[in-house]
């Protein structure tokens, strides 16, 4: 099944970003988006995930044209099916790190995963304010704020950027295994191109064009 389609997007700022790009994600797939820095891939991730309207072009959602929904019909989605890791975490900043999870998984009517909280390697963490974490804490804590709503479609922009070698390798285990347990999608913005020929499919966004790698 189809989750997310993308056709002729088209997106500028003080100049062109990329121009006439297509993109589609199925169930069980993972779609991995490299490129230099300021060649638009996080605005890409920001379109696809609906954060951002692009200037031309349109993107579906479980076959439905998101410039056709309705406010309540995307914020829906929004909460149900989408799950954003970004490289700025956006916590609850006053909240414990348990705290943050237990608001996902109210709002989505799903449980806590103990056994995901030991492999991400924050289980004891969870009565810490989400300040006295490191970086790389907080990056986890967010992975798994996101999992536990339990989203159809992962976007996630460098996901290991605060992570050494050995957990970021356990954290795209993680997330690959998702994927397929929950016949999910994941789109991933990275520069490690190690991680990304992980995916099924890889593009490169240069010269305004997304092109397939592999």
């Amino acid at each position: 099944m189809n989750l997310l389609s993308a056709k002729n997007l088209s997106h500028s700022f003080d100049y062109e970003l990329f121009s006439d790009i297509s993109l589609d994600l199925n169930e069980g797939e993972s779609v991995a988006i490299i490129g230099i820095s300021g060649s638009g891939k996080s605005t890409l991730l920001h379109i696809l995930s609906t954060l951002l309207k692009p200037q031309s072009g349109e993107v579906s959602l479980f076959g439905e044209d998101v410039s056709g929904m309705n406010k309540k019909r995307l914020s829906q989605i929004k909460r149900d099916e989408l799950g954003l890791v970004f490289q700025s975490h956006y916590l609850f900043k006053g909240f414990t790190s348990l705290e943050n999870l237990e608001v996902a998984a109210i709002l989505s009517n799903q449980s806590i995963d103990q056994e995901l909280l030991k492999r991400l390697q924050i289980d004891k963490t969870l009565e810490q304010k989400v300040t006295e974490l490191s970086g790389g804490q907080q990056q986890r804590v967010s992975i798994a704020r996101v999992l536990t709503k339990q989203p159809r479609i992962l976007f996630v922009d460098e996901p290991t950027g605060n992570l050494d070698k050995v957990t970021a390798n356990e954290v795209m285990e993680i997330f690959f295994e998702y994927i397929q347990k929950h016949n999910a999608g994941m789109i991933l913005v990275t520069h490690d191109e190690d991680i990304a020929h992980r995916c099924d499919k890889v593009y490169k966004l240069i010269n305004k064009e997304l092109v397939q790698i592999n």
